[in-house]
């Protein structure tokens, strides 16, 4: 089933302000909350559904990307995106949203039960190298990854400060009257749970750097600085925590001989004068392999040979960008007697003298053309 348009999720139009987004997003979120819905599913889906497009729609890099290039900016297969989001993940990046509204200022939990919040692990971030092959074609890769997971033999004890909540709750006496406000426990950081037992080789919070091997699906069609999320796959936060996401950023390498154009890739051929008179076949690479392309007799330096869907796929599924190829009459600097001789006698020979027909484009025609 596709996914719902993120604005349409919240109820705004795309030019939307921040403020204006976090105010549907609280509104959805009071509607649809766990606690106001017990064991309603639907209501569930829907909170989830909200709390995904508020994580994309309040993050202005995000937002960017997917007014640009939709949800595939984000899932492209293999765990990316926010369908994997759970209840935890919601509770422990938007509590600022809610406020007091559902009782001093914390959560209940999923299902209204215990009232502790878990802890997420840190992110962890990632440049991953792709060629322009890799991109047109997608890829798998398998990425060794150091992150925090919790070392062997570490076990946890309820916070004797916030008795297991993850949370402390002062109430102070004011002009307007007494007011309560809750915020995470400075003793356990608001996972519930303190250090029992750990081995020598963890850290404070019982965790230890381990390596890991990632394997990560790239879709077709992602661009240089585009990041896709794996979830999961950051760091693993102590006791009943949940783990962070692992961000991949792509860096697109630079081809030898194709340069790229949004969707579109664009080569360079150079062929001699001879052939521009008589005409030629010529192979030339694609990012499927090498193709052989006719040039027919009497081409003209600066002519373009299109061949439609040798580009890019499009990351939204549009189907694919064209190659574009640019010829290149090359002119020789030096000559012989005999060949000099040649060309002095061609000077004033009527099949040397330019005759540029209507269907001979400019420069900026052939430009215009290129972006239209």
């Amino acid at each position: 089933m596709a996914k719902r348009d993120y604005y349409e999720i919240l109820g705004v139009s795309k030019g939307a302000s921040a403020a204006e987004i976090k105010k549907a997003y609280r509104k959805k979120a009071i509607e649809f909350h766990p606690d106001k819905n017990p064991d309603d599913k639907t209501a569930e889906a829907k909170f989830k559904e909200a709390a995904e497009a508020y994580e994309v729609l309040s993050d202005p890099d995000k937002k960017s990307r997917y007014d640009q290039f939709g949800h595939q900016a984000f899932e492209g297969g293999g765990g990316f995106g926010g369908g994997g989001m759970n209840m935890d993940d919601i509770f422990s990046q938007f509590g600022d949203i809610f406020g007091g509204a559902f009782g001093g200022g914390g959560f209940s939990g999923f299902g209204g039960g215990g009232g502790q919040r878990r802890v997420k692990g840190s992110n962890l971030r990632i440049r991953v190298k792709l060629t322009l092959e890799e991109i047109a074609n997608g890829v798998e890769k398998k990425i060794k990854v150091k992150r925090k997971v919790q070392a062997p033999g570490t076990s946890y004890k309820t916070c004797s400060t916030c008795n297991g909540s993850g949370q402390v709750t002062r109430i102070a006496n004011t002009i307007l009257g007494r007011m309560q406000t809750s915020s995470p426990c400075n003793v356990c950081g608001g996972a519930g749970e303190t250090i029992d037992k750990k081995p020598s080789d963890a850290d404070a919070q019982g965790l230890k750097v381990a390596e890991e091997t990632v394997s990560i699906k790239i879709p077709a069609g992602v661009v240089d600085g585009m990041q896709l999320k794996v979830s999961g796959k950051g760091n693993e936060a102590p006791g009943n925590g949940f783990s962070g996401d692992l961000i991949v950023v792509i860096e697109e390498e630079q081809h030898d001989k194709l340069q790229r154009e949004g969707d579109n890739l664009h080569y360079d051929l150079y062929i001699s004068y001879p052939d521009a008179v008589l005409g030629t076949s010529k192979e030339i690479d694609t990012v499927t392999g090498k193709v052989r392309i006719k040039v027919e007799a009497g081409v003209q330096s600066g002519k373009i040979l299109r061949l439609r869907g040798k580009g890019i796929p499009s990351i939204n599924g549009y189907g694919k960008g064209d190659l574009l190829v640019h010829v290149n009459v090359w002119t020789p600097k030096t000559l012989n007697k005999q060949q000099k001789e040649f060309f002095e006698a061609m000077q004033d020979d009527e099949h040397f003298v330019p005759k540029p027909e209507s269907s001979d484009k400019s420069f900026f025609e052939k430009v215009k053309d290129m972006f239209s």
